[in-house]
């Protein structure tokens, strides 16, 4: 039976069973660039409570370090190694898990957060945030279409300068089919300001159709890779950890998947309606995150 934390009782079972706590933000902290109510009184107790935290999140417009900026500028006190995004995950996965060679280049369909990742790992990328490829097509562009020889990946996120040009230098690539097609996540929308979005998922699928490939890993929630990237770098007990997300299909499938228990909040994507129809039921659900330190101040 799902529970609804209703109850001061519910918050400190939650606590006394979960040393480990994994976060979605976007939607659970907050809505775009605005503090979700008592999102960050929650994360301070959880914090002087001893508890692990790590903020995984599937946006790949930033990097580990960008995101770190935005925690402290709405007053969270976060290390950058607590931060696991899906720029971060689909760049240790080319370096750790693949072995993709530091000699090929990753051309890149998103923006700055998975190149300044790729760098970090000493992966050079291009296309991306490259202002070249920002421009309305034309005859002449056409004539700059084709195959780099020195890219072996095609590495797409979500791109919010997403052209035509860029789906016809995407597709060049994907016309070899030695060259890998990755995806850092498939959502097919994030919230933001009080509605949802187009999701990375929305350009994955316009290069894959383009194409006519899809990608063979994608790296974001609810990727197994990137749970096992998690569990590898932070060594913690599953059966000890809770996962806190807004979405039924990404968040909370993340930590069944891994074992974890789950905790559905009510301010992103899904609705307490959703948990019905859904095949993926949470362990937990309350109306937001911060309902865990009203119920207990």
């Amino acid at each position: 039976m799902i529970a609804k934390i209703t109850a001061k009782s519910q918050v400190e079972q939650l606590l006394d069973q979960h040393d480990t706590w994994l976060f979605d933000c976007d939607g659970v902290l907050w809505h775009g660039s605005e503090l979700l109510p008592h999102a960050l009184e929650t994360i301070e107790l959880l914090q002087k409570r001893g508890k692990k935290l790590i903020f995984v999140t599937n946006n790949s417009t930033k990097s580990r370090a960008t995101y770190r900026l935005k925690f402290a500028k709405l007053g969270f006190d976060v290390s950058v190694d607590d931060i696991f995004c899906s720029a971060y995950s689909a760049a240790v996965y080319l370096d750790k898990v693949i072995n993709y060679p530091k000699d090929k280049k990753v051309l890149v369909v998103g923006e700055q957060g998975i190149e300044d990742e790729l760098s970090a790992l000493g992966y050079s990328s291009v296309m991306g945030s490259d202002p070249k490829f920002r421009q309305d097509y034309s005859e002449e562009l056409s004539a700059t279409v084709r195959r780099d020889l020195e890219v072996g990946c095609v590495l797409a996120g979500l791109d919010t300068h997403i052209n035509y040009y860029k789906l016809a230098y995407a597709q060049a690539q994907l016309e070899d089919p030695e060259t890998l097609f990755l995806a850092t996540n498939i959502d097919s929308t994030y919230p933001s300001h009080g509605r949802l979005f187009p999701g990375a998922g929305t350009v994955i699928q316009a290069v894959a159709t383009a194409s006519r490939r899809q990608p063979s890993a994608s790296l974001g929630k609810p990727s197994d890779t990137m749970m096992d990237c998690i569990k590898a770098r932070f060594e913690f007990d599953p059966k000890r950890a809770i996962m806190v997300g807004d979405r039924l299909n990404t968040d909370m499938a993340f930590g069944r998947r891994g074992g974890l228990s789950t905790l559905l909040v009510l301010t992103g994507v899904d609705t307490e309606a959703a948990i019905a129809d859904s095949d993926v039921k949470p362990d937990f659900f309350a109306s937001k995150l911060g309902d865990l330190y009203e119920l207990l101040d």
